[in-house]
């Protein structure tokens, strides 16, 4: 029965809750946080103002160089259709071109034997100057 009553007091007993007092704070360590929070406000406000300054110069550098991307684009088809229209041409100037170099390589051949009939009219012309003597 002994351990039914320290039970049974044991439940019965009541727990004391303590309570924290609260006394108003001292006047100046309220204004002290006043001033802390304004302070820790004006510095995260300007760290926000430099972040949002930060993301404007970059989004001006984005568009600056979406304008130059599209320039350096335009410009690069520009002289890719040019490349087109001078192999266009080319190929049509190619026939032309190949008898051009037939022509050149006839005119050498040309000049080559005309070398060779000048000299062989030499020999004859001294040929006969040395008959002619005798």
């Amino acid at each position: 029965m002994a351990d039914e009553q320290t039970k049974e007091e044991k439940e019965k007993v009541e727990v004391e809750v303590a309570e924290e007092v609260k006394e108003p704070p001292p006047p100046d360590v309220v204004q002290l946080c006043r001033e802390t929070f304004q302070k820790s406000a004006e510095y995260l406000h300007g760290e926000l103002e430099g972040t949002i300054e930060d993301y404007k110069l970059l989004e001006t550098l984005n568009r600056i160089t979406i304008t130059k991307y599209t320039d350096m684009k335009e410009f690069t088809e520009n002289i890719s259709k040019g490349l087109q229209e001078l192999n266009e041409k080319y190929s049509n100037l190619q026939p032309y071109l190949e008898q051009i170099n037939q022509i050149d390589e006839n005119v050498t051949a040309l000049e080559q034997a005309a070398y060779k009939l000048d000299n062989y009219s030499k020999r004859l012309e001294s040929k006969f100057k040395a008959l002619e003597k005798r």
